[in-house]
């Protein structure tokens, strides 16, 4: 890898290499400098290399390389230059349009080349023999050679560009032009199979947005321009869906539309929901689902009426017949009548999708599978005033078929008006929407329909009826055909009837229980005399037989009730899990394919790669060996040359046939080799005679410099001995004049003196001043300084005297709230120990009472009763069991009010046995004089006893504390 100072040192390079034909070595050079981690910041010389490197990406058709530069390139100028990033995508998208076209124009023009002027000229034997080999025409012969490559680089060129575009807000007006540029490049190409990829695409370009949603630069769909792109994109994906006749993949980009509109809650402008409903219509009426083909004409003719004020009476006219014709072409039938439970749940999510889709309800909510059904659509229609705004014909139409009964002619009156219908359409102004209208689409499914009216109405008069009479009576389609539309409707349960071939006759209306005319006749009877029944005899209101026999069966019903929602939800979920395993199967095997044809390719990849390092190295190798032949070659002539100019000198042998580069750069080698010998010995011949001619020139010269030496030494004697004599003469001068100014100046000795003492007084004057000031400004800040630490060490003092003080309240409050939780702890203690004291008297006092009333039975029962009364003679007998009455219910209530023990016991009962025991001690009173039946003392830290309570409590305490029992803790609450 080279390594440049100067990005344009690469760029200078990479034009070298492509002037002498290298233009690989230009490509790699370029892709070095690129993805060098030296150039990261953004220049100028940068784009021109771009611009240079997507020149020879496209030339070489090298999509990876292209991809790789681009990529590095957006990190590059992604936060600094974005713009540059365009003019080079753009550049790079302009250069693989322009040669796609080039090949094609020149496949055309050798295809032209091809024809053949002379018809009588035979073809050529190669010519026969590869179109006998091949298969193929000229003209696909030449495509696949010359165009198909191209366009395969221009696929892998949009693919690039989508792929650095996607998700990225700086970018996303470029990514829908690339997006719009694809599309018409598939639509132009009538290329299907990348239409779908590139669908998809775009649409895993949108789950990704969603999916990384803390992606940076990712675009903002909540925006009206993002989301304007975004619609324009995914609108024009669905016209050259349509156009393509792609009609799934037209569907799915419908759901696409209404997806993206669903993720940001907003609808789109009129006019595109406009060409929402159109290609929606299209769609639909291709995959023969009339009923939400005309439920989309009904929201389109509602679009164009509300919103497209320059529509004319007659276009408004033509879509309101297009609508009513719409409805009346959807099958006057269910198609799922007795279909299983699961196929009608599917048809049920099958509504509410298509509901949703039509109806472009962002939070739809369906409940009933019957939202969309004949019935609703043709009363809706009367509603709006649809019917209103068709023409005569279709209203005359519509009521033939919807509210007349003419079972014999019936198809002679629709006969000529669905003549006229047929005739009526064609292309509407440009304010509409909807580029043409043929309303002779619908004619098939008009027949259709008035044959089953017709039919059904002539069930309703006749039982039989020949064959040859019904075919007259439908003069639409023979009869074979009339047998396969009676089939259908007989299956649908629309009508019922038969047919008799052996009998040429065709049987209407089954009597029995299946007839559905009958089984409504019944049923209005039924329900009739039921209400007859009720006038005459009104109903008694009993009380149920079924409450009494069944108490539980609501309980029964709404258990069973709840069982089957279970059922049906662990139903769901299982159809669920399974769809979620086979998606996950799906996505398994399809990443298990993608990983494999990864590995294929990067195999691929390697194995081109090495062939092509192969190739590199051995044409290396071969251009070594030609440049060493050739400089041995020249060597050897210029050898040859220099050897032929002596005289006498032989030339050396060379065979042609057995010449090689060893024996070239052998010989080459011997004759240098020789040269440099000869060379040496030449050097040492002339070395010997330039020292001899050196060594008799000195020895000659020597006497004469010697001459030459004396006489310039007695010149410049002489030249030195005038010169002294100048110089003293000179310095004699000089000492004279200075005297004089000596003297000269000597008058001005004292003056100079006197200005000299006077500066320096005034200057020593200056500088005492100014050393007093500074001192005095040194002091001053020493002085402000000792004030600011002053203050500093006394503030803080005080903050530290002050933490203190806070810290010695907050352990004296800590220490307060300690001593009095032990407080209340102590007195809880002694509230408990009073308690049991209490409930301990009240048990004895329980056992002396029970002890007294053993007592007292033994002596009713015992053996004492003759004692007793002889003991009392005074007391007759009838007056003792009055006492024991009299005695009972007191030790009754003395026993009732007696607690268990350990148990708390209200003041009430207390009293109770207190007053029926004559020998129980009198409650204690405490200091305050009030009487406490629980000998508690008073607690003196509660509110009771704090001095600072309100004058109210004061005089209310005793009664109030002695109504009431205090509980744990109640005296401190």
């Amino acid at each position: 890898m080279a390594s440049f100072v100067k990005p344009e040192n690469a760029l200078k390079r990479a034009e070298e290499l492509i002037n002498v034909g290298q233009k690989q070595d230009a490509l790699q050079a370029l892709h070095d400098l690129i993805t060098s981690k030296k150039y990261r910041a953004w220049q100028k010389p940068l784009e021109r290399i771009m611009f240079k490197y997507v020149e020879l990406c496209v030339d070489m058709r090298k999509g990876r390389f292209a991809k790789d530069g681009l990529i590095q390139y957006r990190i590059v100028c992604q936060q600094v230059n974005v713009t540059s990033l365009e003019e080079v995508i753009k550049h790079f998208m302009h250069l693989s349009t322009e040669k796609a076209e080039q090949a094609r124009s020149q496949a055309q023009a050798l295809e032209e080349a091809l024809d053949v002027d002379d018809l009588e000229a035979d073809k050529r034997p190669e010519d026969l023999m590869l179109s006998y080999v091949s298969g193929e025409k000229g003209k696909d012969r030449s495509d696949r050679e010359l165009v198909t490559p191209w366009f395969k680089f221009l696929w892998e060129t949009y693919r690039t560009v989508l792929e650095i575009l996607r998700n990225n807000s700086k970018l996303e007006a470029l990514y829908a032009m690339t997006a719009h540029r694809a599309f018409q490049f598939c639509k132009l190409y009538k290329r299907t199979t990348e239409f779908r990829r590139l669908c998809e695409i775009i649409r895993n370009h949108l789950a990704n947005l969603n999916k990384y949603r803390d992606q940076r630069d990712r675009p903002d769909l909540s925006a009206p321009e993002s989301l304007q792109l975004y619609l324009d994109t995914r609108f024009e994906q669905l016209k050259v869906a349509t156009e393509l006749e792609l009609w799934q993949e037209a569907f799915r980009s419908v759901e696409d539309i209404h997806g993206l509109m669903c993720m940001v809650k907003k609808t789109p402008k009129p006019s595109l929901m406009v060409v929402y409903y159109v290609k929606l219509t299209e769609i639909f009426w291709i995959s023969d689902s009339n009923l939400y083909h005309a439920y989309a004409w009904l929201k389109l003719f509602s679009l164009q009426k509300s919103f497209n004020k320059n529509l004319s009476q007659k276009d408004l006219q033509l879509i309101a017949s297009s609508v009513v014709l719409a409805a009346l072409a959807v099958p006057p039938y269910d198609s799922k009548h007795g279909a299983s439970h699961l196929e009608l749940e599917h048809e049920k999510e099958r509504s509410l999708r298509m509901a949703n889709l039509i109806g472009f309800s962002l939070d739809s909510k369906l409940e009933s599978r019957d939202v969309l059904s004949r019935e609703n659509l043709l009363s809706e229609l009367v509603s709006k005033g649809v019917l209103s705004c068709a023409t005569q014909e279709i209203k005359d139409l519509y009521h033939l078929l919807e509210h007349e009964f003419f079972p014999l002619d019936l198809a002679l009156k629709l006969q000529p008006l669905i003549t006229k219908i047929s005739k009526l359409g064609g292309k509407l102004s440009s304010a509409s929407s909807v580029p043409e209208l043929q309303l002779s689409q619908y004619v098939p499914a008009l027949e259709k329909l008035a044959t089953l009216r017709l039919l059904q109405q002539v069930s309703h008069v006749y039982q039989t009826m020949k064959i040859e009479s019904l075919s007259q009576m439908i003069p639409f389609f023979d009869f074979s055909a009339v047998e396969k539309i009676l089939v259908d409707a007989v299956k649908q349960n629309f009508i019922a009837m038969k047919v008799d071939h052996s009998r040429n006759i065709v049987l209407f209306g089954n009597l029995g229980i299946e007839s559905e005319g009958l089984r409504d006749h019944l049923t209005v009877l039924a329900e009739s005399l039921n209400k007859v029944r009720a006038m005459i005899y009104p109903p008694v209101k009993k009380r149920s037989k079924t409450g009494e026999i069944l108490p539980d069966l609501a309980d029964i019903v709404d258990k069973e009730h709840k069982r089957l929602l279970a059922r049906k939800s662990i139903i769901e979920k299982r159809k669920e899990e399974q769809e979620r395993q086979l998606l996950e199967m799906e996505r398994e095997e399809e990443s298990r394919r993608l990983k494999l044809l990864k590995i294929t390719e990067e195999a691929e990849q390697k194995r081109l790669a090495a062939e092509y390092e192969q190739r590199k190295s051995q044409r290396l190798r071969r251009e070594m060996e030609e440049r060493e032949l050739e400089e041995a070659q020249a060597l050897l002539q210029e050898a040859e040359k220099r050897v032929g100019k002596k005289k006498g000198s032989r030339k050396p042998v060379l065979d042609s046939e057995k010449l090689t580069k060893q024996t070239l750069m052998q010989l080459a080698l011997t004759e240098q080799l020789r040269e440099r010998q000869e060379m040496e010995k030449k050097l040492q011949k002339l070395s010997k005679t330039m020292d001899y001619l050196e060594r008799a020139k000195r020895e000659e010269a020597a006497t004469l410099i010697e001459a030459a030496f004396q006489q310039r030494l007695l010149e410049e004697r002489m030249i030195h001995e005038r010169d002294q004599q100048l110089e003293v003469e000179l310095s004699k001068q000089r000492h004279e004049g200075d005297l004089k100014e000596k003297n000269r100046l000597a008058r001005m000795l004292e003056s100079k003196k006197i200005f000299q003492e006077r500066v320096i007084s005034l200057r020593q004057e200056e500088f005492n001043k100014r050393r007093a000031e500074r001192e005095e400004q040194i002091r001053q800040i020493i002085q402000s300084r000792k004030a600011e630490r002053e203050a500093k060490r006394k503030k803080i003092f005080y903050v530290r005297r002050e933490e203190e003080r806070i810290r010695i309240l907050r352990e004296e409050e800590e220490a307060r709230k300690r001593e009095e939780a032990e407080r209340r702890k102590r007195e809880e203690a002694e509230r408990k120990a009073k308690l049991d004291e209490i409930a301990e008297k009240q048990r004895q006092r329980e056992r002396e009472l029970e002890e007294k009333e053993r007592l007292r039975k033994e002596m009713l029962f015992g053996g004492g009763k003759s004692g007793d009364a002889s003991a009392r003679p005074d007391v007759s007998p009838a007056s003792r069991p009055q006492e024991s009455r009299t005695a009972s219910p007191a030790a009754a209530a003395a026993a009732a009010a007696a607690p268990a023990a350990g148990k708390y016991v209200p003041r009430f009962l207390r009293e109770r046995t207190e007053s029926s025991s004559p020998n129980a001690p009198p409650p204690e009173s405490d200091r305050w004089g009030s009487s406490r039946p629980d000998n508690r003392p008073s607690q003196p830290g509660s509110w009771r006893n704090d001095d600072r309570r309100p004058a109210a409590f004061g005089s209310s305490r005793s009664s109030w504390s002695s109504s009431r029992v205090p509980s744990r803790g109640g005296s401190e609450r």
